[in-house]
């Protein structure tokens, strides 16, 4: 449901009002992508909710980044907004995981995960540290592609990541997928094309 809200609040405030063309360009895409995952998941109203939650948080620090990255005045680009952001994050949520989760931190907790998963501490510690970096190495280049595309193309975008991790893990892992995952990830993948062939069409100058 990306795109739906991506289109909705960059109508709000960007001013941006895709064609009927884009907007039904954007429904294979969500529908491939929720075929795709459907035996990946079991759903429940509580876990629904979260995720709509989360759609209309992330959509709308997206347009109201891309809002600051176009201002005519005191635009800031992507690494220094990337940067603000993250820090004002990081000052707001370290009381609320130390609240949360401070115990998990704890030496004797640590030895107990690690254990758990047949891993030294450091070893733990190693990989989080990586996972950090990796997510971190994602949102930066998340937000310079958002620096040059329009946010209703970037949520597209990070839809569509979906169905890439879903083929990633079946060629890497061998994850066994059902007649349902392969025809979501087809309609998906048809539904990008249309989108770029839209996109393509609308960009193109009327010749008087």
């Amino acid at each position: 449901m990306e795109p739906f809200f991506t289109v909705l609040l960059s109508a709000l405030f960007l001013a941006e009002r895709p064609s009927p063309w884009i907007v039904s360009s954007l429904v294979p895409i969500v529908g491939g992508v929720a075929l795709a995952s459907m035996t990946e998941a079991s759903f429940n109203w509580i876990g629904f909710g979260s995720a709509m939650a989360s759609n209309l948080t992330n959509q709308s620090r997206n347009v109201f980044s891309k809002k600051f990255m176009d201002k005519e005045e005191e635009a800031l680009d992507n690494i220094n907004l990337f940067s603000t952001i993250t820090i004002i994050s990081f000052i707001l949520l370290v009381p609320v995981a130390i609240l949360m989760e401070g115990v998990k931190l704890t030496p004797s907790y640590l030895q107990y995960t690690a254990a758990s998963h047949g891993l030294h501490v450091r070893e733990l510690c190693v990989r989080l540290l990586l996972a950090g970096f990796c997510l971190h190495s994602y949102q930066q280049v998340s937000y310079m592609i958002l620096q040059m595309v329009s946010p209703v193309t970037h949520a597209v975008g990070n839809c569509v990541k979906r169905v890439v991790v879903i083929v990633s893990s079946v060629i890497f892992f061998q994850t066994p997928v059902s007649s349902i995952n392969s025809l979501g990830t087809a309609l998906a993948l048809a539904g990008v094309f249309l989108y770029s062939r839209v996109k393509r069409l609308q960009r193109k100058p009327k010749v008087a």
